[in-house]
């Protein structure tokens, strides 16, 4: 079966891409949606250029779908694109969303082609903890009460999952960061041949939200 893989860099849609490959599938793409809108309503924004280095990272081609992430519209530009593609189905890592996964699901049946979303409706914490022992994944952006500076940059680990945890209880915080609290960005996986090193950085915070954003960054032996 040839699939193409929405990947963000984001933990969920990386843990999809994980549990595909373990599915022997054939992988062919790595589908990248670059949008123009911060506020995108699909789509993953923070340090999307570094899938490039995923993509040579893992040898899997990368495909880039560029829109202004006009509401609707978005989806709309994702469709044309893998209209394009040889393949069998479309994986992706909706999680609980219902306005994700069901227009994904909608363009898939347009195309004529299989959806999957190996994480839908999975219990949250397993994801969260599973993820943190398989990936290297950061915060790259916080927005909500309880999750300030310190988090940004911070890998999520045995060490401090516990904390964060406690955090997400406190403050009512969705476990998958369904509600856009945080996003965050995997640096290294089990299917990639070469880490992801960062160079440099910039940080920002204004009490309230802030951005973990990579300047630079290259690939380095495991």
């Amino acid at each position: 079966m040839n699939v193409a893989s929405l990947y963000s860099g984001g933990k969920d849609s990386a843990y999809a891409l994980f549990w595909a490959l373990n599915q022997s599938w054939n992988v062919e793409y790595l589908v990248n949606v670059l949008s123009k809108n911060k506020e995108s309503y699909m789509f993953h924004v923070p340090n999307v250029e570094l899938t490039d280095l995923v993509s040579e990272s893992t040898g899997i081609e990368l495909v880039k779908v560029v829109t202004k992430g006009e509401k609707e519209k978005e989806i709309l530009d994702l469709q044309k694109k893998l209209e394009n593609l040889d393949i069998d189905c479309v994986v992706s890592g909706a999680l609980a969303s219902e306005y994700q996964r069901t227009r994904i699901d909608h363009i898939c049946e347009e195309i004529g082609i299989k959806s999957f979303a190996p994480l839908w409706h999975k219990e949250q914490e397993t994801i969260l903890r599973d993820t943190s022992k398989f990936f290297d994944f950061r915060i790259v952006s916080v927005s909500a009460y309880g999750l300030d500076k310190k988090w940004l940059g911070k890998r999520i680990n045995e060490t401090n999952i516990e904390e964060l945890l406690k955090i997400m209880e406190k403050y009512r915080i969705n476990k998958a960061f369904e509600g856009g609290e945080a996003e965050t960005f995997v640096f290294d996986a089990p299917f990639f041949k070469e880490k992801i090193e960062i160079l440099d950085y910039e940080l920002t915070f204004d009490g309230i939200s802030g951005h973990y954003l990579i300047k630079d960054a290259e690939l380095r032996p495991k």
